[in-house]
């Protein structure tokens, strides 16, 4: 099926078949004029030189760009737009970015044929054939024939299946080049060149950002080899099979010497997952290394749990004091007070002053077990809604949503470092210590709307506004105009404003841990939270945090614990 019938039968706008030929060059032109100083004089070339090639080669190149692998089959390579896939893709081969009938590998023929190709290209025995693909691939790469002469996997070429002329082979030899062009236009590997069709299809809607020339997500060239040297060790460390060459991998991203403040946070950031891996495999002097060499929320605590593992408890309390006396949230403080006990009474001392427990106001419901499938949220709402006091499955969606809406303009306010390309969902230092600093008037400004009705207008506006557009806050599927309207009427202003305050004092932690339900209670305009427990379930530590907090400000919130009826299975 061709992709306009694709989209219109779903509903979806029909693209001009050359949409993707469009994207692409858009992505060259915007690294060209944004970028040039960074650029390589090889990408420069081939960007120059890929503008004067015919529009059909263009085209067959950026299918190639676009889908998986390396190799393709003629057969495979038939697109109507394009028209004479061999002539399109002779230019290509003549300015060599495409090598014709390439030597393969045994692994990369496997790829590239079916089950039945590869049964009647090999003479296999009456059990090869019934092997699975993997496994049949398996089993000749053990055979003689295919292995070079020190046991390694043959390359050579493999053409007896292709034989004939309906059929060749061609390898994209500058994949990677283009794979660096879209990450300079990203700034990250993970999104790709499904942005541009998701967002012409309305699937996916961004924010619209004044971009100034500064707006860049690479400073240097230096930033773009930084990047990739770290995405190599990801990359390394993601495949690695025993701990030597974990380690080998720390020694390799603590040699990293990073200027640009985001691509350092992503350092800090596999810093920790190593740490976590070696914690693991229970290799406690490399995890202790990688947690004192990263920055990344959680570490310092994490290392504090491995030195007492250690045996050096010691070292850990005087760790553990340190960050007591400066801790980084509100989460990394519970978990040191929770350790603190511990490591005084191993060491002889006195314990600290025990911390005094959380009232906590409760509501126990016993139920008949539901006869269908359920989710315990949904019984425990279903049973309490009253169409007085209407109950909605909200979680970490309203009030994220409520702050994404009033401060949409602080949120998305174009500083440098923070958007550098048309498809961000958030800003790129969201995370960052300094995220609400850098945004402290604009936040402000946002606020000082709390104090008059003029918010419920601002809240209503945004929402009509940016309807649909990706947010690191809003949650469109979960908010409707009838949930929004509730809030807005049964949640007053000085309660948003201790919720806004404590989602944007860590945001990493405090966007989620929100209870599951809300109870509204319009003719006092009034709220309460619920977080509903089933039977066994406990209340997490961000949970336990939020109800603090929760206590503190005369905030409304309960916890429900739901356990079924005596005669349920």
């Amino acid at each position: 099926m061709l992709e306009s019938d694709v989209a219109s039968e779903a509903g979806l706008p029909i693209l001009d078949p050359l949409y993707y030929l469009d994207n692409f060059e858009l992505v060259l032109d915007w690294v060209r004029s944004r970028y040039d100083d960074v650029l390589n004089a090889e990408e420069k070339q081939f960007i120059d030189q890929f503008a004067e090639l015919p529009q059909a080669s263009r085209a067959l190149f950026v299918r190639m760009v676009m889908r998986k692998g390396e190799l393709f089959r003629r057969s495979k390579l038939h697109y109507d737009e394009i028209g004479d896939t061999a002539m399109a893709m002779q230019v290509l081969i003549d300015v060599a970015w495409v090598e014709e009938d390439p030597q393969l590998s045994l692994s990369e023929l496997f790829d590239l044929l079916l089950k039945p190709e590869l049964t009647t290209s090999f003479a296999l025995t009456s059990t090869q054939k019934q092997l699975k693909k993997a496994d049949l691939l398996a089993s000749l790469a053990e055979q003689a024939e295919f292995q070079d002469a020190d046991g390694g996997e043959l390359v050579q070429a493999f053409s007896s299946w292709y034989a004939n002329a309906d059929e060749q082979v061609w390898r994209i030899k500058i994949k990677d080049l283009c794979h660096r062009l879209r990450l300079i236009f990203f700034g990250n590997s993970h999104q790709d060149w499904s942005e541009f069709v998701l967002s012409d299809l309305g699937i996916y809607q961004y924010e619209s950002i004044d971009f100034s020339p500064e707006a860049r997500g690479f400073q240097s060239r230096r930033d773009v080899d930084d990047y990739l040297a770290l995405q190599s060790c990801r990359d390394t460390f993601d495949q690695c099979a025993s701990i030597e060459e974990v380690d080998h991998v720390l020694s390799q991203v603590q040699e990293l010497n990073i200027s640009n403040a985001w691509i350092e946070r992503r350092r800090h950031k596999l810093l920790f997952h190593i740490g976590q891996y070696a914690e693991k495999q229970q290799t406690w002097s490399l995890a202790e290394t990688a947690y004192l060499a990263s920055g990344y929320p959680g570490a310092r605590q994490r290392c504090i749990r491995v030195l007492e593992k250690m045996g050096a408890s010691a070292a850990a309390l005087e760790l553990l004091n340190q960050a007591i006396a400066a801790p980084e949230s509100d989460a990394e403080l519970q978990q040191l007070m929770r350790s603190a006990p511990r490591l005084n009474r191993k060491l002889g001392l006195q314990k600290p002053e025990k911390k005094a427990a959380i009232e906590i106001h409760t509501l126990h419901l016993e139920l008949p077990y539901p006869s269908e499938d359920f989710y315990v949220e949904h019984v425990v709402r279903e049973h309490l809604h009253q169409d007085d006091a209407p109950v909605f499955y909200v979680e970490n969606a309203l009030l994220n949503s409520l702050l994404g809406l009033l401060c949409w303009p602080a949120i998305f306010k174009a500083l440098p470092g923070a958007f550098f390309h048309p498809f961000h969902r958030g800003p790129v230092d969201l995370s960052s210590e300094d995220f609400v600093q850098r945004r402290a008037d604009d936040f402000a400004h946002c606020f000082a709307l709390l104090e008059s009705d003029v918010y419920r207008d601002r809240i209503r506006q945004t929402y009509a506004e940016k309807y649909g557009k990706q947010s690191p806050f809003v949650f469109w599927e979960t908010l409707d105009e009838d949930l929004l309207e509730m809030a807005l009427h049964c949640i007053p202003a000085h309660d948003l404003k201790h919720w806004f305050t404590r989602i944007l004092s860590d945001i990493k932690s405090n966007r989620s841990g929100f209870p599951d339900l809300i109870q509204f209670y319009p003719e006092r305009e009034a709220y309460q939270l619920i977080e509903v427990k089933g039977p066994g379930d406990k209340l997490q530590d961000n949970q336990l945090r939020l109800i603090e907090f929760c206590q503190q400000h005369a905030l409304p919130i309960s916890v429900c614990y739901l356990r079924w009826q005596e005669d349920a299975p």
